[in-house]
């Protein structure tokens, strides 16, 4: 199968790293690993579009690399950076032209222009939504701040791509002695799945019904998880229930990707439970590698139809590519 459409696929922007100050890197990361990362990240021309011609994918849909915008502590660097990455993703959307298209990086540590640039990328520079990485200086999107955002989220018609980010907002003793859970192997999917239910359960989709959030990695993992929140949800008081269960906001709300997700079997419980009209392809390029990603999709016992939705046709739809 050809034409897919992958929407987690990481970027670096020549000439951020010097308008802030340095992000640590791991200490236990694999030195060869982190060279190809170095290669591949900032590339578009050398690397990237020959990897995707290579397998089969048709359009990547940009994303700035971790970290974003939101590990800047000032509000005001934040607005310049944001401007400044967005420029540049657009750039490249122009240079290649149907290969890709970008999600916007946001300024949310000023909620006002958040909104501003949120406009500005969507309405002048044709982007597709916004990826925001997890947490805002310790700040999540059900603050009440950020209610502007989803608004205008919801008038545009574009979706925000919840990714999981660093540093981590909390120090969690679990990860004493054990970094390797530290990050992508286990951390971040639980960080940023506990950020998606706080989204929810504040009633963000209930004040904002036509909102779309998207989770990377099967959701991180929260769909399995369904009949849990249900269940457990109906024994609790609250002071503002929601206005449906848990599980409802998924798949209507909520859609999910299969970035990093290389099991077809994990695949094909993950449309069993949401459903083929809710579950997107993406790689997460370069982290993972796209010949495995399309593979692992090309493998399930999926009925055809519903692997081209997957593959590109939800994509096209819900970005209205």
């Amino acid at each position: 199968m050809r034409g897919y459409v992958a929407i987690e696929e990481a970027i670096a922007i020549p000439g951020l790293a010097d308008r802030r100050p340095p992000s640590p890197i791991p200490d236990n990361i694999d030195p060869a690993f982190l060279a190809d990362m170095a290669a591949r990240l900032p590339d578009v021309t050398r690397l990237r579009l020959p990897d995707m011609d290579a397998n089969g994918i048709a359009m990547q849909v940009l994303s700035l690399t971790v970290p974003g915008i939101e590990a800047e502590a000032d509000p005001a660097r934040a607005v310049d950076d944001a401007r400044y990455v967005n420029d540049h993703l657009a750039e490249i959307v122009d240079a290649h032209p149907g290969r890709f298209a970008a999600f916007a990086a946001l300024p949310l540590q000023d909620p006002a222009a958040a909104v501003t640039e949120l406009r500005r990328t969507v309405e002048r520079l044709g982007f597709k939504g916004v990826l925001v990485n997890d947490h805002i200086q310790g700040r999540y999107l059900d603050d009440p701040a950020f209610d502007p955002v989803w608004a205008v989220l919801s008038e545009l018609g574009v979706p925000l791509y919840l990714h999981p980010g660093m540093p981590p907002a909390d120090r969690w003793r679990v990860l004493d002695a054990h970094p390797e859970l530290d990050g992508a192997l286990w951390s971040w999917q639980a960080a940023t799945g506990g950020h998606a239910m706080r989204v929810i359960m504040s009633g963000v989709f209930d004040r904002h019904p036509e909102a779309t959030m998207i989770l990377g990695h099967a959701g991180e993992f929260l769909p399995f998880q369904l009949s849990r929140f249900d269940s457990r949800y109906a024994t609790l008081t609250v002071p503002h229930p929601l206005r449906r269960k848990p599980s409802a906001y998924f798949g209507t709300n909520v859609l999910a990707t299969t970035s990093g997700v290389l099991s077809p079997a994990a695949i094909e419980a993950l449309v069993h439970v949401l459903g083929a009209d809710s579950v997107l392809f993406a790689v997460d390029y370069p982290y993972e590698k796209t010949d495995e990603a399309v593979a692992a999709l090309e493998r399930t016992r999926l009925p055809d139809v519903d692997k081209r939705k997957i593959a590109s046709g939800n994509a096209r739809r819900l970005l209205r590519l």
